[in-house]
């Protein structure tokens, strides 16, 4: 998701979901280094825009003091929620024992959280998202106990591990495993698709609630269920490039961030199967992708 659930992408899909269907969203992860993250750079992550639905401030990082101090600054800027990220399978992220890497250290995630929930003292729920496992899924009990244990008030569980990375194969009752180990609430996510799998997943796996990430890149309307025509969905993609080339002065970048929604792109018939995919994608044109999309927005109800 990294690169997608920018404001330029998250508002319009917020701004599309009553929050009784999408009850909260996530900045991308903000990296945490040696050193506490300045207020401008969570402002950046924030944007501009407020809604109903909190949006939470994602953390990643391994140093319990430049998290603590990171995660006050958040708060001190209004931040509804604070979340630790302990899924990212990204190289980068193993490499600083971060991410998914801090699953090989249980009692060093437990510690991290601790120290997190120390630092914000009550003054916003702090949550947590792991993988099942790092290299198998035989330890998800272990790993959401010590994020219970260090005090989180919510734990995410992605039902992949991170050998698995993105497989299409998924296994739920990882998450079963993981609601049944715990008494915090549990958010289940992994493989959620359609508006239909929000609730199959919930009752699946016990979860009180569910994660979606790609799903709504495929579909930014998953949430209400709302199924809309080519010329909406066409309309929402002109709205983010719209965004981006105000933001990047050039029309170029933005056609590329197009492209990545497409590439998993469901709603409205705008990509009307993967052979037309292809066609979107391999189009080297960007003034014709775009011409594309508002040739579809102009046909109302197509």
């Amino acid at each position: 998701m990294e690169g997608v659930t920018a404001p330029s992408f998250r508002d319009l899909v917020l701004a599309r979901n009553p929050p009784e269907a999408l009850g909260g969203a996530y900045t991308e992860f903000v990296r945490v280094v040696d050193h506490p993250v300045p207020k401008k750079v969570f402002l950046e992550h924030l944007g501009p825009r407020r809604f109903v639905a909190p949006v939470g401030v994602q953390l990643m990082g391994r140093d319990p003091r430049a998290l603590m101090a990171s995660a006050v600054h958040a708060v001190e800027l209004g931040v509804p929620l604070v979340d630790l990220n302990f899924g990212c399978p990204a190289k980068g992220a193993l490499k600083g024992c971060a991410g998914a890497g801090a699953l090989r250290d249980p009692c060093g995630m437990e510690e991290v959280v601790r120290s997190v929930v120390r630092a914000v003292a009550g003054a916003v729920p702090v949550t947590a998202k792991i993988r099942a496992g790092y290299d198998h899924a035989r330890d998800v009990e272990v790993l959401a106990r010590a994020v219970e244990a260090g005090g989180a008030d919510l734990l995410t569980v992605h039902c992949r591990t991170r050998a698995e990375g993105y497989q299409p194969e998924v296994d739920w009752t990882r998450i079963a495993r993981a609601v049944a180990a715990v008494s915090i609430p549990v958010c289940g996510n992994g493989s959620v698709e359609t508006h239909a799998d929000l609730e199959r997943m919930r009752r699946e796996t016990g979860a009180e609630y569910a994660m979606v990430g790609r799903g709504a890149i495929a579909d930014p309307w998953v949430f209400s269920g709302q199924h809309v025509t080519a010329d909406v969905a066409a309309g929402f993609l002109l709205e983010y490039y719209d965004y981006l080339v105000a933001c990047a002065g050039e029309p170029k970048s933005p056609v590329q961030r197009v492209k990545q929604l497409l590439r998993y792109w469901t709603a409205g018939g705008v990509v009307r199967d993967e052979d037309d995919r292809l066609v979107w994608l391999r189009e080297p044109d960007p003034l014709a992708v775009i011409a594309r999309l508002r040739a579809l927005a102009a046909a109302p109800g197509a």
